[in-house]
């Protein structure tokens, strides 16, 4: 079984044949992955070695130490935090092989086709529909909030297959390639200028049966591995003690002694308390998922990072006053990742709103924790046992 001593030694093995300082990024990546130290516990040839995941550290802190490049993960978080569990445990062998190497490297990014106009919180009445023609699935329909659309070369698609059956079990789950003809990515400028977020429209889109995931009508058993490992992605992300925006908060607090007040010293106390929590909890839910795949707990600490989010960037606004209003940019970007501690308070102010819909709506996951995590009477369905097509809509 390999320890930390047998990786350390395939580290630096790894430094002495592609040293940093001379070795492309793309180059030395893609040995990292070959050598099996991409993502330890992954198996034998798709970037890991089979070992424990708590073993990751070992690797990543030898090669910090060397100033070795990372493959960004905050760019291709999708790829790596959503789309890679479900290639892993529901993929094909020659699904894996193609798919799994360059998504982490970060030269393919994925984006998540799931979300419709008139299936957002209730994901399972998605109407998107793919009709098999001979080896290969005609797709047709409309996708929203989709991030990274527009940089995208893959997407994780989840389709109705069988309108005749109830709505969780006419779904089937397919890998789309986002260059296809037939699939247009248009922006959707949000509250912030941006343009992060796609709706994407999806005409004949021909995609290969070799590109579905799972058994057909089964896409949401499989859709659910990708929403809890989207939900521990968001919200139970590793930082430092006083990471992410509370630390923005309190070091202008330090740095501002003009700006404090009595009440909003006793609230940035107790928010710090929280956020502390928060990511005391964050460490002790990656520790269970050594054991194995992430479950609903993951929507708790999806909610709560909402909900902070949004209390402690309302706090910096109050903090600053005018200032606080003021918003660098406002021309439409298309950024390739989110950045909250990098740029100024009315943006941090306005992009958190989308925190509480983007990787589940609060509300919805106020009733997965009800349900899955403290056990209470699930909420009445009328339409569990009816025919997606006699819903109404």
């Amino acid at each position: 079984m390999t320890d930390a001593a047998e990786l350390r030694r395939r580290t630096r093995e790894l430094l002495d044949t592609h040293p940093p300082a001379t070795t492309d990024r793309p180059d030395f990546l893609r040995a990292r992955f070959d050598a099996g130290l991409a993502w330890v516990h992954y198996p034998q040839g798709l970037g890991g070695l089979g070992a424990p995941r708590s073993l990751q550290s070992v690797v990543d802190a030898e090669l910090a130490a060397a100033e070795a490049p990372d493959n960004d993960p905050r760019r291709i978080g999708i790829g790596l935090g959503m789309a890679a569990p479900t290639i892993l445990q529901y993929g094909t062998d020659a699904q894996k092989r193609r798919l799994l190497r360059p998504l982490w490297t970060g030269e393919e990014v994925w984006c998540q086709l799931f979300s419709e106009p008139g299936a957002g919180s209730d994901l399972a009445a998605l109407g998107t529909r793919a009709v098999r023609d001979g080896e290969d699935w005609v797709v047709g329909g409309q996708k929203v909030w989709t991030s990274s659309a527009h940089l995208a070369r893959w997407a994780i698609l989840i389709a109705r297959t069988d309108p005749d059956v109830p709505k969780h079990r006419g779904i089937t789950y397919f890998v789309c390639d986002m260059t296809d003809p037939g699939v247009e990515v248009r922006p959707l400028r949000q509250i912030t200028g941006e343009a992060e977020f796609n709706e994407v429209f999806l005409t004949d889109v021909r995609i290969p049966d070799s590109h579905r995931l799972g058994e057909v009508g089964d896409g949401w058993r499989v859709a659910q591995t990708t929403l809890n490992n989207e939900r521990v992605a968001i919200g139970g992300t590793a930082i430092p003690r006083e990471g992410g925006m509370i630390g923005k908060v309190a070091g202008t607090w330090r740095e501002r002694p003009e700006l404090r007040t009595h009440d909003l010293h006793q609230r940035l106390l107790g928010l710090w308390v929280e956020a502390e929590v928060a990511r005391l909890t964050g460490v002790r839910l990656r520790q269970q998922l050594v054991a194995g795949q992430p479950g609903p707990e993951g929507a708790g600490m999806k909610l709560n990072f909402a909900r902070l989010n949004q209390e402690i960037s309302g706090l910096e606004v109050e903090l600053l006053g005018a200032e606080g209003l003021l918003y660098e940019d406002w021309t439409m970007r298309r950024p390739e990742l989110v950045d909250f501690t990098g740029r100024d308070a009315g943006y941090r102010y306005l992009r958190s709103k989308g925190n509480s819909i983007e990787g589940g709506t609060s509300e919805v996951l106020l009733n997965i924790v009800a349900e899955r995590v403290l056990g209470l009477p699930p909420e009445p369905r009328t339409d569990k046992d009816v025919a997606w097509k006699d819903l109404a809509r």
